[in-house]
């Protein structure tokens, strides 16, 4: 059964580093984008970051220069090392998976949390 689980997220001050992780169970996710969403309170689910199979990545312009989004392909693991955190990244963090840019598949959510 598909499964995405992410881990890594925490309370960390402004300026700072988070990395989170994402390991996925089932054959698709080792030929299908996966990438990473976030929800803040009050607003809309935002796509962060993307990654094609093949290496391409795709970033949201308000983390472009201080996030970066990778996979480890054999372990089907993605990350998300989010450097210089501002209090504005604080939101769920999730893990998702998906053909087009509406995912498909969905892990849990991790939260991370941004003081100033």
């Amino acid at each position: 059964q598909e499964q995405l689980v992410e881990s890594g997220g925490g309370l960390v001050q402004a300026g700072g580093s988070l990395r989170l992780s994402c390991a996925a169970s089932g054959s698709i996710f080792s030929i299908i984008p996966m990438g990473w969403f976030r929800q803040a309170p009050g607003k809309q689910r935002e796509l962060v970051a993307r990654i094609i199979p093949g290496g391409r990545t795709v970033y949201a312009d308000s983390v472009k220069g201080r996030f970066t989004i990778s996979k480890a392909n054999a372990y089907n693991t993605v990350y998300l090392q989010m450097n210089s955190l501002k209090p504005e990244d604080t939101a769920v963090y999730y893990c998702t998976a998906g053909v087009t840019l509406t995912p498909d598949f969905w892990g849990q959510g991790t939260q991370v949390t941004v003081t100033s």
